[in-house]
């Protein structure tokens, strides 16, 4: 049987690396020392279980078990242990632990399983250091743009390329990362699930369908500066003005797009000149439309852009909006929800089936095999912050479920 409190172990383990002394939460950026640390320490941890551990030419961690046929596709699980900044304990990390008790139980309990299993801690999952995410699942998957991420850099100026150097790896040969098809049966992530909806509805577990995706589009609104005391009302090119009809109606073309889930959100707003007296002449939008549904992803932009044609008519304003990113939004294997929903029911676990509005290694995993990903109850929905919380008795559900659902895959009956 998974032991939970050995979990807990692991997990509190690896977020020793990068915890802030002052609990401001924890900071393990990708490839930095405190990441390269601790997962030398899972490395480790990895080898102690008698698995053949690698890391591939991008930085993912892969620790393989081997099955009675060495030949067969793996069923793989894992998640990621980069954070955010300030992030909190379980967001990625709670998958990767989660996967290394089922690799522990499955050892104690002697079970030899007729697939080989491989857990995969994917490097550069999130955003926080070079702005791209998913990028070590991206890498393995063949979804990467290597020109783009090429030249990526964090805050401090430190390319991509020089911190896989500080890494001992080899930018140049990222390629070797990439896996076949026919290497993966299947992929399974466990992860608690960054919003509010199975703690509102009291359940115990989230099955993925599907993943949504994120348009992200920059308008820049050019207008006049003037005078705010001598210019009359009917006579101004306000281009702030312009802008917040802009930001209205992306609520309110989202609000009429609930039914499919789909959001919208306008996250900057840069204004100038950006003095009290003057007319604001410049405004440049950073939005983003995210949904399952292209459709109804299309129709909120559909919308906006309507808008902003009426608004240089009728305003005198200048719209000029560019696509920043376009990504396509993923559904999961039927075969994989059914297989969960089908363990779910024979553990007595309560389950709903659920869209992810956050990106996970799960959703470029699902390009090259049959995918899964399950989700557990996080307190208030909060995550990426500090005060990021799973209770424990969820934790040990998606355990269950999540050892249930490799055993299924692992060792199948027929």
């Amino acid at each position: 049987m998974a032991n939970i409190q050995r979990l807990l172990a692991t997990l509190s383990r690896i977020n020793q690396f990068g915890a802030d002394p002052q609990g401001k939460g924890i900071t393990r950026l990708a490839y930095s020392e405190t990441y390269t640390d601790a997962l030398a320490d899972f490395k480790e941890l990895c080898e102690a279980e008698q698995m053949a551990v690698r890391v591939d030419a991008f930085g993912n961690l892969i620790a393989r078990r081997e099955g009675k046929n060495p030949h067969l596709p793996v069923v793989a699980l894992g998640s990621h242990m980069d954070t955010v900044i300030h992030g909190g304990e379980y967001d990625g990390t709670l998958g990767v632990a989660a996967a290394l008790e089922v690799i522990r139980s499955l050892n104690e309990e002697r079970v030899e399983t007729v697939h080989p299993i491989e857990l995969i801690a994917f490097a550069c999952e999130e955003s926080a250091r070079f702005g791209a995410s998913t990028l070590g699942s991206k890498a393995m998957t063949g979804l990467l743009d290597t020109y783009a991420v090429s030249n990526l850099r964090d805050k401090n100026g430190i390319t991509i390329q020089e911190a896989f150097r500080e890494c001992s790896l080899d930018f140049h040969k990222i390629g070797e990362a990439l896996r076949r098809r026919e290497e993966f049966k299947v992929f399974l992530e466990l992860h608690i699930e960054q919003g509010p909806l199975l703690e509102a509805q009291r359940q115990q577990i989230g099955i993925v369908t599907g993943i949504a995706s994120p348009t992200r589009i920059q308008v820049h609104v050019s207008g006049k500066a003037s005078h705010s005391g001598t210019t009359p009302m009917n006579d101004r090119q306000d281009a702030l003005a312009a802008a917040a009809e802009i930001i209205l109606e992306v609520e309110s073309a989202a609000k009429k797009e609930a039914a499919f889930g789909t959001v919208g959100t306008v996250g900057v707003c840069m204004v100038q000149p950006g003095a009290m007296n003057v007319i604001p002449d410049s405004v440049t939008l950073q939005l983003e439309v995210r949904g399952t549904s292209e459709q109804s992803k299309n129709n909120v932009l559909d919308s906006l852009f309507r808008l902003f044609r009426e608004l240089e008519s009728q305003r005198g304003v200048i719209i000029n909006p560019a696509v920043i990113n376009v990504e396509r939004p993923v559904l999961l294997s039927e075969e994989v929800v059914a297989k969960l929903t089908e363990c779910s029911e024979s553990l007595d676990l309560s389950y709903i089936r659920m869209t992810s509005g956050a990106g996970h290694d799960a959703m470029s995993m699902a390009h090259i095999c049959p995918t899964g990903l399950i989700f557990i109850p996080c307190r208030e929905g909060l995550s990426h912050h500090p005060d990021e919380f799973a209770a424990v008795e969820h934790i040990e559900a998606g355990l269950r479920l999540l050892k249930e659902a490799v055993l299924a895959f692992a060792i199948p009956s027929s």
